[in-house]
């Protein structure tokens, strides 16, 4: 999904909810903007946070002795 569709249905939703004053029959269009808005901002939230937790890694080296080295790091993020 990403932050492009976290992005699309926040404009969608804040543009149903704050500028279309058009009336459907038995729908709400400011009440479905503000789901599509909330919906939206969940999903940037969301996406934020896994990529957040997919750039910590860890190394865990074994030696033959049997004593083991973990190495905690953080990844710079990949170049877009």
């Amino acid at each position: 999904m990403g932050y492009g569709l976290g992005i699309f249905l926040l404009a969608v939703g804040l543009i149903l909810a704050l500028a279309v004053t058009d009336q459907l029959a038995n729908v709400d269009l400011t009440m479905v903007g503000w789901i599509l808005a909330a919906a939206g901002a969940l999903i940037i939230v969301l996406t934020a946070a896994t990529t957040a937790s997919r750039r910590r890694s860890t190394a865990v080296t074994q030696y033959s002795d049997g004593s083991r080295v973990v190495q905690e790091r953080n990844d710079p993020p990949p170049a877009v």
